[in-house]
């Protein structure tokens, strides 16, 4: 700090000579302003040793300040080492009692133990003489005993596993009835669809009686070229004003209806004619199944599908089962598996597009041998399509194991929507022999007493014997017949089996 200002006060000594040089310079010849510079010299010197005497005071007193700062912190850190010394200390020595009480309460600890231990030999002894003892008055050996116990044990805990099994079971059947209502609910809540089903048209208008001679032609020879250009018979009856077109495809049955039409339209009826109007009726069939397939991929939101495979699928246009247009069907299924899938957590896409192709095979299975899943199944295969979703399509009538949890949402979703109301809709006769069916396969099981068919087929009421069936036998009958109407039946929905058993219990006073 000294350095320094003396430093300052050299420098300031040396600019005053250096500005009375110039000064003297910048007037060489003024010889009368020597003196007057020369007294500012020295004025000029004077400031300047007076500012270096001020600025030495003034370092005096910041190091004098700066020394009794650092002093006060010293004792203030002296202080603070001071208290953790002391506090150290005090913890020192709260281990110190802290170890001791504990060794003290080990010692108890041990002292308990070999208490305990005396104990224990003691009730043990107890324990052989009050067996010894027992065994002379019952006059039975201890293993005798036990069997004797451990039967009645044994009865006692199958009376309560039975009750405690058949408690579990309401409370879980409860429990996952409403779980399924929940998300079957929440699934069919956002999916909006009509109640009312298409069929398809197999009736064809005329204007009059009279077309139907210019249809039949001069010795039949039109409908001959109708039907074999279409591969449909032509019904022409008493019924007036319409003909009649019968065939097992669907998509022929609709080429024939336009195709009549066309012809009934356009007045000329001639073989060459009907050949004309049959290959263009083709054409735009076709086109109208290909452009169905890429509409109900479009509505289903399942991008990316093979073009053929759409162009297979939108036959469904044309079928209909007890009713319900499968092409609607398939696409109301597709939603619906979306939305379970969402609600359960699956592979929604997966779930999706299974439940949009599950009956694909339908397209085609008046040409193709085999089940409906099967065919799908394969022709899925054919154009690429992962094999979860083929897995969900041959799995979606059980004719394998479903072993996925989108297989499964599949077989829901198709049931849902088979089983709406007003989905599907059946022939009288076929109704009443469902009805006999589901009561022959009750009543063929042993101790049934009756059963009735009711809530149009949805349910199955029986009612057995209580002397030949337990309340065990009747949970079993209720499995079994539920089983066995899965294998033997096709029905629309679900199916509800009520086992009804009932003890009565008469007596008369006198």
């Amino acid at each position: 700090m000294f350095a320094v200002i003396a430093v300052v006060g050299i420098i300031c000594v040396l600019a005053g000579f250096a500005l009375a040089f110039v000064y003297q310079r910048s007037k060489p010849s003024a010889k009368d302003h020597a003196a007057a510079a020369e007294a500012e010299a020295q004025h000029i010197l004077a400031e300047a040793e007076t500012r270096q005497k001020v600025l030495l005071l003034e370092a005096k007193e910041e190091a004098i300040r700066l020394r009794a700062q650092a002093d006060a912190e010293l004792k203030d850190r002296r202080a603070e080492v001071t208290r953790q010394e002391r506090r150290m200390v005090q913890r020192d020595e709260s281990l110190d009692r802290k170890s001791e009480a504990f060794e003290r309460r080990e010692g108890a600890l041990h002292e308990r133990e070999s208490e305990l231990e005396q104990a224990r030999a003691q009730i043990e002894q107890l324990r052989l003489q009050r067996v010894k003892e027992v065994e002379r008055v019952a006059e039975l050996t201890q293993l005798e005993a036990r069997g004797i116990l451990l039967t009645e044990v044994e009865q006692e805990v199958r009376a309560d596993a039975n009750r405690r099994m058949r408690q579990v079971e309401t409370e879980v059947k409860a429990e996952s009835d409403r779980r399924a209502r929940e998300i079957l609910a929440t699934a069919i809540q956002r999916v909006a669809s009509d109640v009312v089903s298409e069929t398809t048209v197999t009736v064809v208008p005329i204007p009059s009686d009279d077309m139907k001679g210019r249809i039949i032609g001069r010795e039949g020879r039109n409908i001959r070229a109708l039907e074999h250009a279409t591969g449909c018979d032509l019904i022409i009856d008493d019924t007036p004003d319409a003909v009649m077109l019968s065939g097992f495809d669907p998509v022929r049955r609709e080429i024939a209806r336009l195709s009549l039409t066309r012809l009934i339209q356009d007045g000329r009826i001639h073989p060459t004619r009907i050949e004309e109007i049959v290959e263009r009726a083709k054409r735009d069939v076709e086109a109208q199944i290909r452009e169905a397939g890429e509409l109900a991929a479009i509505e289903a939101v399942c991008p990316g599908l093979h073009p053929d495979l759409l162009k297979v699928f939108g036959r469904l246009k044309y079928r209909t089962s007890y009713g319900q247009n499968q092409l609607k069907h398939a696409v109301e299924t597709s939603r619906i598996g979306a939305m379970l899938a969402h609600e359960l957590g699956a592979n929604v896409e997966v779930a999706r597009r299974g439940s949009l192709l599950h009956d694909l095979g339908k397209a085609v299975d008046h040409d193709v041998e085999g089940t409906h899943a099967m065919i799908g199944a394969d022709i899925a295969k054919r154009y690429g399509l992962p094999p979860a979703v083929v897995h969900c399509i041959a799995a979606h009538h059980e004719e394998i194991e479903p072993a996925s949890v989108e297989a499964l949402i599949v077989i829901m979703a198709d049931s849902v929507s088979g089983g709406r109301p007003g989905a599907r809709r059946e022939s009288f006769d076929h109704y009443i022999k469902r009805l006999e069916a589901l009561e022959q396969i009750a009543n063929s099981f042993d101790g049934v007493e009756r059963s009735f068919a009711i809530q149009a087929g949805r349910e199955v009421r029986i009612i057995v014997r209580p002397t030949e069936l337990d309340d065990l036998g009747a949970l079993r009958l209720a499995r079994d017949v539920s089983k066995k109407i899965e294998e033997t039946l096709q029905y629309p929905g679900q199916i509800k089996v009520t086992v009804v058993r009932e003890t009565r219990a008469v007596e008369y006073a006198k």
